[in-house]
């Protein structure tokens, strides 16, 4: 069986293009607060018509490795790069929810990886 590999482009999120400079101030605040984390949790996020709230903060947990590199992704002075998949999914569930609470947002390698969300019956 063969198999072709997709063109440039093809099977790929039709959001796949965002970059840094196109979020929001809020998102783009957490998304340098994931990268100073690199490996750990965010606690407590507020989600307000889409955006992250940091008014409370959330509460930051760092994973630390011993002899492993502990401080945060090199990422974090860039000015602009294009989002990573797990990225635009996270914002693309903000969009969804609009209005809620992340329990638990865990990361690694400054990346969102899973999260926790308690749904309030309505």
């Amino acid at each position: 069986m063969v198999v072709s590999a997709p063109a440039p482009g093809e099977g790929r999120h039709p959001n796949s293009r965002l970059s840094k400079q196109g979020l929001s101030p809020c998102r783009r605040q957490l998304l340098e607060l994931m990268q100073h984390v690199n490996f750990g949790r965010l606690e407590g996020l507020t989600v307000v018509d889409g955006d992250p709230v940091f008014d409370p903060a959330p509460r930051k947990q760092f994973d630390i490795k011993f002899g492993g590199d502990n401080g945060p992704r090199a990422e974090i002075s860039a000015a602009d790069f294009l989002l990573k998949q797990q990225v635009i999914e996270l914002f693309a569930f903000f969009d969804q929810i609009q209005n809620g609470v992340i329990d638990v947002l865990e990361i690694k390698h400054g990346l969102p990886f899973r999260m926790v969300v308690t749904e309030v019956p309505a």
